[in-house]
């Protein structure tokens, strides 16, 4: 099969298809989307080395449960050990022993074929097409803040960034926030939100004035994907408020953390989250995630689709089959 690996360098290469192991299903990738960790993956994030990738919609090909063979799905990136004191509490993605599809010692989907434990699969409904449900994991992702802040309670929120993840994340907390506004440097980017009704503002007209104390939101959702990005949403946000953390990225930020103790701030760490109600509010209709696809491409040239995913200027790039 076809597959792009990253081995301290970027290709296409020819490789066996994966053999799936006890409770795995073997699946074919029809569409796989690139992600800001696949880009720091190629800087050094994680030290990873194999098939890139972790956001997909394909069909099960071969499974030990033939209830699976054939469904459309997507899947849960993490595979834990399922034994730890972790796993037992229901903490599966925090396990220390867990493989990461894409990222850690688990070959991922930027390729013909994939394996993933039958546990992790999702099926995907009629009504969710291919290039909808492409999207799934990331905005699991941006669902995931309301699993862990009461975002009802806040007066104002700002999401940092206008990028692939910060768009998901603000479309997502929009019908929850009473007064929400995204910060991004990206015209075009703005332009999308501004088509479904969010509140945008400049970066650099924000950074050049930051509100006084009394104006300040009380809720900052960083999604920058830069280390400067949680410098700013500490300057940001108003004492007692809280900070969200999203953006992962290679390399190390430095960070005065005096503001924090000092303005008693809560940092909160957010990562994956959860499928279901991810897939549910896609197969609802009240998401059109379709214009944040900027480029569909053929595996064939994928390195030129990382490229292209470098483009400050683009937004979601997808791997087709």
């Amino acid at each position: 099969m076809k597959a792009l690996v990253f081995d301290g360098q970027l290709q296409l290469k020819a490789l066996p298809v994966p053999k799936p192991q006890p409770e795995e299903a073997l699946i074919r990738v029809i569409l796989a989307g690139i992600c800001n960790t696949d880009l720091e993956i190629t800087r050094g994030y994680m030290g990873f080395q194999g098939v890139l990738g972790h956001e997909f919609v394909g069909r099960v090909e071969s499974c030990e449960d033939p209830a699976w063979v054939g469904k459309r799905v997507v899947g849960e990136i993490n595979l834990p050990c399922r034994e730890c004191r972790f796993c037992r509490a229901g903490l599966g993605n925090h396990c220390p022993f867990r493989a990461v599809l894409g990222i850690l010692h688990k070959d991922g989907c930027f390729a013909e074929y994939l394996t993933l434990p039958i546990a992790n699969l999702h099926a995907v409904p009629d009504a969710v097409p291919d290039e909808q449900a492409v999207f799934v994991e990331p905005l699991a992702a941006a669902l995931e803040i309301l699993e862990q802040v009461p975002v009802q309670n806040f007066q104002q929120c700002v999401v940092l960034g206008d990028g692939k993840l910060g768009q998901l994340i603000a479309r997502a907390l929009k019908p929850h926030c009473h007064n929400l506004v995204v910060v991004g440097k990206h015209e075009n980017k703005l332009a999308l939100l501004k088509e479904v009704g969010i509140e945008t503002r400049s970066l650099v007209a924000l950074t050049a004035r930051l509100p006084a104390a009394e104006a300040k939101p009380d809720l900052v959702v960083e999604a920058t994907g830069s280390p400067a990005g949680l410098s700013l949403a500490l300057q940001l946000v108003r004492p007692t408020g809280t900070v969200v953390l999203k953006s992962t990225f290679h390399g190390q930020a430095n960070l005065n953390l005096t503001p924090m103790v000092v303005d008693e701030v809560t940092l909160v760490g957010s990562r994956c989250g959860p499928f279901a109600k991810a897939i549910a509010l896609l197969a609802s209709g009240r998401l059109n995630l379709r214009p944040l696809l900027s480029e569909m491409m053929p595996l064939e040239k994928g390195v030129a689709a990382i490229a292209r995913a470098r483009d400050k200027t683009a937004l979601k790039i997808i791997l087709k089959e």
